[in-house]
């Protein structure tokens, strides 16, 4: 075997002219990862580098009889690999010289060898790595002929395995109940909250225990279930002015706001809370790893909760109020079959509106109730504004609905962008960032 010594030339950054560069030996017998995670061979540090994945690209190790060399492959990274200003795609045999970019104005590093000269550039004839090369596109592996013996926890990490497998087994279900109308719905409307929830959860990226998520969604069934939701009618429909306008009854748009600012904004906001709440007084009862499995320690703790607490909500509302009325309406105008459509038809986009009502308002509350365990000298004062501006959300999106569509949408994409904002805020405050899976485009300031 040829003996061959590869290095990566980690170039200085930009506007560190005179810094050392950082060279990095190749392995002849294994991959040598790049990225943020602390676990690679070349490991950056994820402030000055918030563009590279954790686990972005890696060199490995190519033979070939008594010829060696190496590969450049990217490993599904956010903001790609590019080698000599090209993205790459997949993996590409490395020269001497050739310039590897983590991102397109990412950490540089250059490709040294020993042995391996330009190739197929001028100025620079064509020599065994040629060869080489052709032997290594015709060669075929047991892995290509079965991708599967090869991906590994790639299945789990990167291929979205488990949602895969929950879609099979809620399609299988759905087949299943067929003819039942309570049973398809119900398991209709679980797949999409399911789904629309794991999109925030992605977005979030932190982990958070299934049975604690789940647990929060059925703490929120249960509460309004209990007689805790007459009290709460009491006080927030009759006491305060909150009263819900009745069938016929003629009223302004600003009256009609500020009703439901007291009668669904703070009442509905309150109760979806009070799981989260609940949690983060369970937590600082327990010891870890119970405490940080459980409790709210940050906002993206408050915004996972807050959103599958919204997620019970949903599900509870959609099917035991909404859904019913609308089928016994229609039964009684179209006869049965009719109802059972109108009732899917209004059972789709209230699930999946979700995403940008209920748990847009929760998610974003949610976020104040993580802030404030970070901060809590300012606790009450983070907790105001955080119950005020996501029952104001709430209350515009149950009053311009009496407007105009295009007025329901635009509150609609305005709460989900309130959303959004708190995620990408929580991550950039979460002091476990380090380990965040989120997708990183840039490091949030």
């Amino acid at each position: 075997m040829t003996n061959e010594i590869g290095f990566l030339l980690q170039m200085p950054a930009k506007g560190a002219a005179g810094a050392p560069a950082s060279k990095y030996k190749l392995s002849e017998y294994g991959e040598v990862a790049i990225g943020r995670d602390r676990n690679c061979q070349i490991a950056l540090e994820s402030i000055a580098h918030g563009m590279v994945s954790r686990r972005h690209a890696a060199v490995r190790p190519l033979t070939q009889g008594n010829w060696t060399g190496w590969e450049i492959c990217d490993l599904n990274s956010a903001n790609g690999t590019y080698l000599n200003g090209q993205k790459l795609q997949g993996c590409q045999t490395l020269q001497t010289g050739d310039r590897i970019s983590l991102g397109l104005d990412g950490p540089e590093f250059i490709f040294e060898s020993s042995v391996t000269p330009h190739q197929n550039k001028p100025g620079f004839p064509a020599t065994k790595t040629s060869n080489f090369e052709q032997r290594e596109k015709d060669a075929l592996t047991l892995t290509q002929l079965f991708p599967i013996a090869s991906t590994g926890k790639q299945l789990s990490q990167k291929a979205y395995l488990y949602p895969g497998i929950a879609t099979v087994v809620f399609v299988v279900s759905l087949f299943l109940a067929v003819g039942n109308s309570a049973a398809f719905n119900f398991l209709l409307s679980a797949y999409l909250a399911g789904a629309a929830y794991y999109f925030i959860y992605q977005l979030c990226g932190k982990h958070k225990p299934w049975w604690v998520l789940l647990g929060t969604a059925l703490a929120t069934v249960l509460i309004l279930l209990s007689p805790l939701l007459i009290g709460f009618i009491l006080v927030f429909r009759e006491i305060l002015p909150g009263r819900l306008p009745v069938q016929g009854e003629e009223i302004s748009f600003l009256p009609f706001l500020i009703r439901m600012f007291f009668g669904a904004g703070l009442m509905e906001e309150l109760l979806k809370a009070l799981p989260v709440l609940g949690a983060m007084l369970l937590g600082n009862l327990l010891k870890n790893p119970w405490r940080d499995r459980i409790g709210v320690w940050e906002p993206l703790d408050g915004i996972l909760l807050g959103s599958a607490s919204a997620v019970g909500f949903t599900l509870l509302e959609t099917l035991g109020q909404y859904v019913p009325n609308i089928i016994q309406n229609i039964t009684l105008q179209a006869g049965p079959e009719a109802g059972q459509l109108v009732g899917l038809q209004l059972l789709i986009p209230r699930i999946l509106g979700s995403a940008a009502g209920h748990m847009a308002y929760s998610g974003y509350l949610g976020y104040f109730i993580g802030l404030s365990a970070l901060k809590p000298r300012k606790r009450w004062q983070i907790l105001g504004v955080g119950y005020f501006s996501a029952s104001a959300l709430h209350a515009l999106w149950n009053a311009s609905g009496a407007i105009s569509v295009l007025l329901l949408a635009l509150v609609g994409v305005l709460s989900y962008a309130f959303l959004v904002a708190a995620i990408l805020k929580a991550r950039a405050l979460s002091p476990n960032r380090e380990q965040n899976f989120a997708t990183r485009i840039f490091y949030e300031k």
